[in-house]
């Protein structure tokens, strides 16, 4: 975990990745909503939400109530006037009232932290500094909750009238704690009326078997490495162990947070909802604007459609859109956490929008594609060593390092010991896994079949295909339960957020 943020602590979650999770909540919970009648569906899912969110720490789920209780109530109001300065002061009060609580919860302590050292050098009495359990997902939710009010506001949708209905929409358990943030508009319809067929199931069920596999197999290996590697005092790093280790984060977080993104649409498949997609294969960017339309695209579509537009978005002055860009990175890595870290990597993505922005298109269009992507990459990489370092003196010397401008004592480690082969391999599999490898496998065997006019040959082809990609996913379910049944504890990366 990032500790360049406040001393805070946060509860311990039911995760997908669990016995418990796998064996006894999904399919109980599966046999009762299939059992159920259509009409009593959206209040066992909210119910059972609910108690998924409270599973390990029962008082977070009153604030996850009362953000439910604030914005119906909201809702509402904005749809029972007509008044153009009632409606305006009605969601100045209900953004003010979620964001407060979430400055309250993620920022109080990381304010007064920093308040105080301040204070001590001037010579002024400290502050008291709260010590608050970090309620689990409270950025996901809240965010949901602002673009509900927004949308009824902008008359984008009508008010949700059923109080059952937006506690669903707010609590959905597979996308409640590290989502995807899913607009109210995206599952409107769904949550009034929607069927599980067999084939979405079958869908639901495969999709969420990858993201286990890639949480499982992949993040929680290559996690060994990374964590090993950023541990590792100052003077033992060397530039090869700093590559390796920031090469393990980097795969790391992707299979971590898509694998949770993957079992979320799955899970949601397999309940009848079909939630947005939010990833495409970030690391195939060839720009770090083309990698910020691939990378967390649920969060990243939120601050272009509610901060970024409004503020003037592409038709404003180039000045004037440079600064609001890099204000928008900003606000983007504070959400990431209370920390000095994550602002910096904020801006450090901003600027390098900005500069993305003013290069000359037919320019840039000129570089090898090869060359774009490696330098975009490269970009990336530093950007989480930034991210991954527990403050900024570590973000310092991890960089120097990695350049080679300040090599240690790296000779007295044994290089197996960090990188065993299980990690290697894993890291094979990821740089693979990381890039559309299975669209160029799945197109080129579709190709090879359209190329012959034998029937048999194409039949055979396409079996082939098909028994491969069934017995690689009865692989990866084999081997992701043989995992959990080892009951190794390894929260989500995006859990905090």
């Amino acid at each position: 975990m990032n500790s360049g943020q406040w001393s805070s602590r946060s509860p311990v979650v039911m995760l997908f990745t669990e016995p418990t999770f796998v064996f006894f909540f999904l399919p109980l919970l599966l046999g009762l909503y299939l059992m159920s009648p259509a009409g009593w569906r959206n209040t066992l899912l909210a119910f059972t939400s609910l108690l998924f969110y409270s599973w390990e720490y029962l008082p977070h789920v009153m604030l996850l109530l009362g953000s439910i209780t604030l914005n119906y109530v909201f809702g509402l109001a904005l749809g029972g006037t007509t008044s153009s300065g009632k409606r305006r002061m009605i969601l100045t009060i209900g953004i003010g009232a979620n964001l407060g609580l979430l400055g309250f919860f993620k920022y109080a302590g990381f304010l007064a932290a920093n308040l105080n050292g301040l204070f001590e050098a001037i010579g002024v009495s400290r502050l008291p500094e709260p010590q608050i359990i970090l309620p689990l997902g409270i950025s996901f939710f809240t965010f949901q909750a602002v673009s509900y009010i927004v949308d009824v506001y902008r008359r984008d949708t009508p008010p949700q009238k059923s109080l059952i209905n937006l506690a669903l929409y707010i609590s959905l358990f597979p996308q409640l704690i590290a989502g995807p943030i899913v607009r109210y508009g995206q599952l409107a319809a769904q949550i009034v009326e929607r069927c599980v067929s067999v084939r979405d199931f079958a869908i639901g069920a495969r999709r969420f078997t990858i993201g286990l596999g890639k949480k499982v197999l992949i993040a929680n290996t290559v996690a060994q490495a990374s964590d090993q590697v950023f541990g590792l005092p100052g003077s033992e790093l060397t530039p090869a162990l700093a590559w390796l280790g920031i090469l393990c984060y980097t795969l790391q977080i992707y299979f971590d947070f898509s694998g949770y993104s993957d079992m979320a649409v799955g899970l949601g498949r397999m309940f009848g909802f079909k939630i947005p997609e939010n990833f495409n294969y970030p690391y195939a960017a060839r720009s770090i604007k083309d990698f910020w339309r691939r990378w967390h695209i649920s969060l990243s579509s939120w601050f272009r459609d509610y901060l970024y537009i409004p503020l003037g978005g592409n038709r404003i002055r180039p000045t004037r859109m440079g600064l609001n860009l890099l204000a928008v990175f900003l606000l983007c890595g504070l959400w990431h956490g209370a920390s000095w870290n994550l602002l910096v990597w904020g801006l450090f993505h901003g600027l390098l929008l900005v500069i993305e922005r003013v290069a000359p298109p037919k320019m840039v269009e000129r570089i090898p594609r090869y060359v774009r992507h490696s330098y975009t990459m490269i970009l990336i990489m530093i950007g989480w060593v930034i991210f991954r370092s527990e403050d900024l003196d570590q973000a310092t010397h991890f960089l120097s390092v990695m350049i080679g401008a300040n090599d240690g004592l790296g000779g007295l480690i044994k290089f197996a010991d960090i990188f065993p082969n299980d990690v290697l391999l894993a890291c094979g599999i990821g740089l693979i896994c990381a890039l559309p490898s299975y669209r160029l496998g799945r197109d080129t065997t579709a190709w090879v079949a359209r190329r012959t006019k034998d029937r048999r040959f194409r039949f055979a082809v396409f079996l082939a295909a098909q028994i491969a990609g069934n017995l690689s996913l009865l692989l990866v379910l084999l081997l992701s339960a043989i995992w959990i049944s080892a009951l190794t504890y390894t929260p989500f990366i995006y859990f905090r957020f």
